[in-house]
C-alpha cells in the first residue's frame, strides 16, 4: 500500500516542496520579463513593483537587487494568498495578476473557467498578450512560458 506524504518547504508557507519550486520559477520568470526597473521607469520600481501614494518611495529611486527582490516577493506573496483557494493554481493566477492586476484576472476568463472546474485554459491564459490593445509577440512568448512552466507542470 502506498501512501501520501506532503513535504512542506517553509512550515509557515503552506507550501509543499514542489509548490515552492513553482513559486521560485514564478519569481524567476517575474524577474526575467519585468527586469531591474530604472528611475525613468517610474511609477515603478524594482522588478515592476507599481508606487501608490503612501508607499515609502520617492520619485528617482532605484533599488538594488536585493530590495528588488525582497520587494517583488513580498508582492508576490500577497497575490498568492488572494488565490489560495485555487490550491496549486494559485501561483499561476498570482503570477498573470502580478503583471495584469489582480482586478484584471478577477474578470478573467482563465479565473471563470477554473471556477466552473474547467481546466482548458491555456488559450485564455495565453490570449492576455495584449499591449495597448494589441498583441505583443514578446508578451505572448512571456504567457506561454508561465503557462508551460507553472501549470502543466503542477498538473502531472
Amino acid at each position: 500500500m502506498l501512501s501520501l506524504m506532503v513535504v512542506v518547504a517553509d512550515p509557515d508557507s503552506g507550501l509543499t516542496v514542489d509548490s515552492r519550486a513553482h513559486y521560485e520559477t514564478a519569481i524567476s520568470l517575474i524577474k526575467k520579463y519585468e527586469t531591474l526597473h530604472k528611475a525613468k521607469d517610474w511609477p515603478y520600481i524594482g522588478y515592476g513593483h507599481r508606487v501608490w501614494p503612501g508607499d515609502k518611495y520617492k520619485r528617482g529611486v532605484k533599488l538594488t537587487e536585493t530590495e528588488a527582490d525582497i520587494l517583488l516577493r513580498k508582492d508576490f506573496d500577497k497575490l498568492c494568498a488572494m488565490y489560495r483557494t485555487y490550491g496549486a493554481d494559485s501561483i499561476l493566477l498570482a503570477t498573470l495578476a502580478y503583471n495584469l492586476g489582480h482586478g484584471a484576472v478577477n474578470r478573467s476568463s482563465v479565473l471563470k473557467k477554473l471556477k466552473a472546474g474547467n481546466r482548458d485554459i491555456r488559450e485564455s491564459y495565453i490570449s492576455y498578450c495584449k499591449f495597448n490593445g494589441r498583441p505583443h509577440k514578446g508578451i505572448r512568448t512571456r504567457r506561454i512560458e508561465e503557462f508551460d512552466s507553472l501549470f502543466q507542470s503542477v498538473q502531472q
